[in-house]
Formats: structure tokens, sequence, C-alpha cells
């Protein structure tokens, strides 16, 4: 992909994933890189940094004989990424505006 992948919007799609239901790293990972270029080790401070502002909390489950740790939202991260969907609404409108406007050559022809 052309377009560079900021943290925000990083955040905003873990944040997605994990509010459908519960999620563990490798698996956040997988549904990540179904749609992005993007490695385990760049998933792991993502969900350090939403923990650390109270966005996930995380709980260990056994799997095959070893804990998996699984991330959840909490309420406030539930309220971010409200936040997070409206700002990116926002963000899309405007660059698919100006797109538009300058595909279209409506607003600027110098014809």
């Amino acid at each position: 992909m052309a377009f560079p992948i900021s943290a925000a919007l990083l955040d905003y799609c873990v944040l997605a994933i994990i509010a459908r239901k519960d999620e563990y790293g490798y698996s956040i990972t997988q549904r990540l890189q179904s749609v992005m270029n993007i490695s385990e080790s760049t998933l792991y401070p993502v969900l350090r940094r939403l923990q650390q502002a109270h966005f996930l909390e995380t709980y260990d489950q056994p799997f095959q004989g070893r804990n998996r740790r699984y991330y959840r939202v909490t309420n406030k991260g539930i309220k971010q990424l409200s936040i997070f969907a409206k700002e990116w609404e926002e963000h899309k409108q405007m660059v698919d505006y100006l797109v538009r406007t300058e595909e279209g050559g409506d607003e600027h022809d110098e014809g």
C-alpha cells in the first residue's frame, strides 16, 4: 500500500477488531495482515499503548497446555473507538471531496 499507516489508524483498527470479540495477539495480527502490511512485532507496542491508555485489558486462558493472553476493550476503549470512528469518517469525507474535486476539475480548471 502506498499510504503509510499512522499510529492512530492502527489503534482504531485494533480497537475495532477487539471490540467485536476478545482476541489474542496472533489472531489480531492475522486479521490486520488480511488488509495491511503489518508484522507481529509492530502489533505488541500498539497493544501495550492501548493498555496504558486504559482502552484495553487482558486476561489469560489456558490453550493446549499454555496460557494465551486475550485482550478486551474497556468502557473507556469503547468511547475512544467511537471518537476514532467519527474522526475517520470526517477524514475520509475530506479526502474523497478533495480527490473528486481535483479529478473532475470542478474548482480549479485552468482551461
